[in-house]
């Protein structure tokens, strides 16, 4: 698992410009057609691989919480389920994200239930996903695309379970020798 990548490449990062890899080695998510990245090495997984484009996410964090509202751990799992698996936004860039759609007046806080906030969209979100249909409709035909191809392999169910089991296998050994 890759976290870290620069998700808008060279220069000054603040949190929200941060983003975890791809969760497998191998593939490309290159700057072909339909591919994600516009610059870096475009590899999947190198230090310059980015999954989305300025702004891109902040769209897509939008989109899903116009369908209908959701908590930050909610908008993780529906985009990982999206790319099938092969990539899930970090929670240090979703809530900050997520903050500032808030601070913009695009997105509102419907309810909260102690640490879970419930994100909606605005009229003023609504509009802005209006304004930029196209690029949104484009996005999400990229990340259907993606999904398609990691999907087919791999359930974001499984991959997350072999994830578990190696971080908790390595804890494991850390600890000492294993007995029978």
């Amino acid at each position: 698992m890759f976290r870290g990548n620069h998700m808008f490449g060279r220069g000054g990062r603040s949190a929200m410009q941060h983003d975890c890899g791809p969760r497998e080695r191998g593939g490309g998510f290159g700057r072909g057609p339909g591919g994600f990245g516009r610059g870096g090495s475009g590899g999947f997984g190198g230090r310059g691989a980015r999954m989305f484009g300025h702004g891109d996410l902040r769209l897509v964090l939008l989109a899903l919480i116009a369908e209908k509202p959701r908590h930050g751990y909610d908008l993780i799992r529906a985009i990982e389920e999206k790319f099938g698996g092969a990539y899930a936004p970090s929670p240090g860039v979703i809530y900050p994200l997520l903050t500032m759609l808030e601070d913009m007046g695009l997105a509102e806080l419907r309810a909260s239930d102690g640490s879970k906030k419930l994100y909606a969209a605005t009229a003023d979100g609504a509009a802005d996903l209006a304004t930029n249909k196209a690029a949104v409709d484009a996005l999400f035909a990229r990340i259907a695309e993606t999904g398609q191809s990691f999907g087919s392999a791999r359930s974001p169910q499984i991959v997350r379970a072999t994830e578990n089991l190696r971080l908790a296998l390595r804890l494991r050994m850390h600890r000492g020798p294993l007995s029978e």
